[in-house]
């Protein structure tokens, strides 16, 4: 299973940016979709996830109302449109797959099984 994040970079505040993540090697209608993100010296947290089926959406509450997770499964790729973006989203996000997003899971980094690599995004003040 591969899964590689594109779509990172330097915005300034209020700005928006759209995060691409493409996973491959798996049957992707399986699997939910999550993204998290890590800031310097603390915690991967789950900040949006999306179930196989598209029905079961979940967004942690500091992004709710500004993030868009979305997927194309032709493409076998997930997006994260992100807008009014402040200081605090700085950080490392992460796709991950092999997972599921009901019951709580998707704030649990364990139970995902495939991560991609990561990408910066860095939010200027």
């Amino acid at each position: 299973v591969q899964v590689v994040e594109s779509g990172g970079g330097l915005v300034r505040a209020g700005g928006s940016l759209r995060l691409s993540c493409k996973a491959s090697g798996l049957t992707f209608a399986d699997y939910s979709m999550g993204w998290y993100r890590q800031a310097p010296g603390k915690r991967r947290e789950g900040i949006a996830c999306i179930s196989q089926t598209g029905r079961e959406i979940y967004y942690a509450d500091s992004v709710k109302g500004r993030f868009t997770i979305s997927t194309d499964n032709a493409k076998n790729t997930v997006y994260l449109q992100m807008n009014s973006l402040r200081a605090e989203d700085t950080g490392m996000y992460y796709c991950a797959t092999e997972g599921l997003c009901g019951l709580g899971r998707w704030k649990r980094p364990s139970e995902y099984g495939s991560w991609g690599q990561g990408i910066q995004v860095t939010v200027s003040s």
